[in-house]
């Protein structure tokens, strides 16, 4: 029987029919598909370093942006000497993340530091540079010529007078002996050499560091060349091979440089974590590392240099399993 206008009883049976077919199948696709990940949740530490330096710097700026592409991940930041005292407060438990130069954990790892082998990479950041300040009017020209000086080696957990040490004795002088070593961090030494405390002092970051920036703005000062010490340096191998020549661009700090560039030496940051760190948890971290670098970059200058096709590039230790799978999902 069939309604004037209408379908045929039959044919709105079929059409019902076949309603209730796809409301079937649309619940059991529904039902049956893979179930989203649960975004990455609890408390993790990062350690950074001295309280005016880059890696200070940076954690807090990365704090801000992890807030907003890991809304349940609550992070606090936790200041420390450096990259040594970094590497250890991450084996022993105290952090969860934390950044280190090259350097300072192929030492770790060589001096068989505790949980060094379980130590992995998230990415490549960028590079240290090291920098020789002295006045304006100081007699030094290279690093030989700091004998006998009152110099700021960097505090004693720091990667700073890791690097010193070595620099130093490419340059014929022992540490110990033959300067007054004052073991302070950047928070501290420009002031002291602005009060004439100090001749001079050494200092690994990124360009520009910003304590340098205000020191000097208040004091006339200058940048020693270090890229003649290289290749004493890279006999002191295999714990040298990190070290890299490197120009300090005139714009680096151009009241002190006036138009000059200045040859130093280099060494690539690396983030790090332990092997047992939560893949989905360390793959949401690299990825906000790597997204982030913009807009960290407008006011940690460093920031600029993180790179996705150089961050797999971790060398001395290798990526952890879940930066892996992020390099292996990103392109470049």
């Amino acid at each position: 029987m069939r309604r004037p206008g209408g379908l045929s009883t039959g044919r709105r049976r079929i059409v019902w029919a076949t309603a209730a077919v796809l409301v079937v199948c649309g619940v059991l696709v529904w039902w049956l598909r893979p179930s989203p990940s649960p975004s990455p949740s609890g408390k993790i530490t990062f350690a950074t370093g001295v309280s005016t330096g880059v890696y200070e710097r940076y954690g807090t700026l990365f704090k801000q942006r992890l807030a907003r592409d890991l809304p349940r991940v609550d992070m606090t930041l936790q200041h420390s000497q450096g990259s040594v005292q970094n590497l250890a407060r991450l084996a022993s438990g105290q952090a969860d993340f934390t950044i280190t130069a090259s350097d300072a954990l192929a030492t770790y790892r060589a001096n068989g530091g505790k949980g060094a082998s379980h130590i992995r990479a998230c990415a490549r950041l960028y590079d240290d540079y090291m920098q020789l300040v002295v006045p304006r009017d100081s007699p030094v020209d290279s690093a030989k010529d700091l004998k006998g000086l009152r110099v700021g080696v960097g505090e004693k957990r720091s990667g700073v007078a890791l690097v010193t040490e070595r620099l130093l004795k490419a340059a014929g002088l022992d540490m110990e002996h033959d300067v007054h070593p004052v073991r302070k961090g950047i928070d501290t030494m420009p002031k002291l050499l602005s009060e004439g405390k100090l001749d001079a002092f050494f200092w690994s970051g990124g360009l520009p560091t910003g304590a340098i920036e205000r020191l000097a703005e208040r004091t006339d000062i200058r940048l020693v060349q270090l890229g003649d010490l290289l290749p004493r340096l890279h006999e002191q191998r295999p714990d040298t091979r990190y070290y890299r020549a490197a120009v300090m661009a005139p714009d680096a700090y151009p009241t002190v440089q006036r138009g000059r560039s200045v040859k130093t030496v280099a060494i690539a940051n690396i983030l790090v974590t332990m092997d047992r760190t939560d893949p989905e948890l360390t793959e949401g971290i690299t990825r906000s590392v790597i997204k982030s670098r913009d807009q960290i970059g407008r006011e940690v200058h460093a920031a600029q240099k993180v790179d996705l096709r150089t961050a797999i590039y971790t060398d001395p230790v290798p990526l952890h399993e879940g930066a892996r799978r992020y390099y292996r999902s990103a392109k470049p």
